[in-house]
């Protein structure tokens, strides 16, 4: 309307979501720190990192790599994220968002995978634990993280007790010369709630009795089975948490993309007003050089006219 003036203000960086992305991976990029760092602790403490090819040697699953891969991911992630929010570096968050939307479409498609090809998944996964029984005396966190699957899902091998005829220290053969022939490890026994001291050899030969008698004794289940039925038990925190992970995801690269569109709004402005800057203020220091010329001259033209008038003043001359 003719009258008034309509202001229109220039683009500008969003302080909240700039800060908020810097605060968010912060956070993740310390915890990749962390869990990256215990990793490799734990490999040097196994002398690893002394023998990397000790690393190949194992037949199964050493759990350091989780820690290893997983801090690893969240430190490189984390410190793009940050250091790109920080510095409003384009590039730094342009990389954030397409590792961060990979691995989001990545866990998409192994969960529709996984719903899609039940059957094939848990072949595989029968095929992963025997892998990892056949290698349960091979590395520490290995035998560990079996003695406490076993334990927590009360089962006993992939799909049974007989599973550990697979480890050459358990299995039932006449050239087995250990003492756990026959048996299975500890964690597949059924605890005695009256029991203080854990008892270690309470697998011994067990599997040398009929299948009624070893009911009492240790878990029959397999680990696959009762794997199965804890996430139907459990679906609803399962999914609760799955769909957590997916929300900070896309809230992630929400944030990063936002902020790489304010960056690049605010460049482009002033790419298209640089020139009206730069004018303005070439006029400005004109003006401002004009009136101390002005003045000078002024100043100048005063001492001499004051010069040529002054015998004439002088009451002396």
């Amino acid at each position: 309307m003719p009258g008034k003036h309509q202001h229109f203000q220039d683009p500008e960086v969003g302080c909240c979501g700039k800060y908020f992305l810097f605060g968010f991976n912060i956070v993740f990029w310390v915890l990749g720190a962390l869990f990256l760092a215990i990793g490799l602790w734990a490999w040097g403490e196994k002398g690893v990192l002394s023998n990397i090819s000790a690393l190949t040697d194992l037949g199964g699953l050493d759990p350091v790599w989780l820690f290893v891969v997983v801090g690893g991911v969240m430190s490189v992630l984390g410190f793009a994220g940050c250091i790109g929010a920080l510095r409003e570096n384009t590039f730094l968050l342009q990389f954030f968002s397409v590792f961060l939307g990979l691995i989001f479409f990545l866990e998409l498609a192994t969960g529709i995978l996984a719903f899609v090809f039940k059957d094939w998944i848990r072949d595989q996964l029968n095929l992963f634990i025997n892998s990892n029984v056949k290698a349960y005396r091979d590395d520490i966190d290995l035998q560990n993280l079996i003695d406490f699957a076993q334990e927590y899902w009360s089962c006993c091998g992939a799909r049974g007790p007989n599973d550990w005829n697979l480890n050459v220290y358990f299995n039932c053969t006449d050239s087995n010369p250990s003492r756990e022939r026959c048996g299975v490890p500890f964690s597949c026994c059924v605890r005695d709630p009256a029991e203080d001291v854990l008892n270690t050899q309470c697998g011994y030969d067990i599997r040398l009795k009929l299948e009624l008698e070893q009911q009492g004794s240790i878990y029959t289940k397999g680990c696959v089975g009762q794997f199965e039925k804890w996430l139907q038990d459990n679906l609803i925190v399962v999914a609760g948490v799955l769909v957590g992970i997916a929300l900070l995801q896309i809230l992630g690269i929400c944030l990063a993309q936002n902020l790489v569109s304010d960056i690049k709004a605010v460049k482009a402005n002033w790419s298209t007003h640089g020139d009206g800057y730069k004018l303005l203020n070439k006029q400005h220091l004109e003006k401002q050089w004009l009136i101390l010329t002005i003045s000078e001259g002024s100043v100048g033209s005063t001492a001499s006219e004051l010069s040529r008038e002054g015998p004439g003043l002088n009451p002396t001359a």
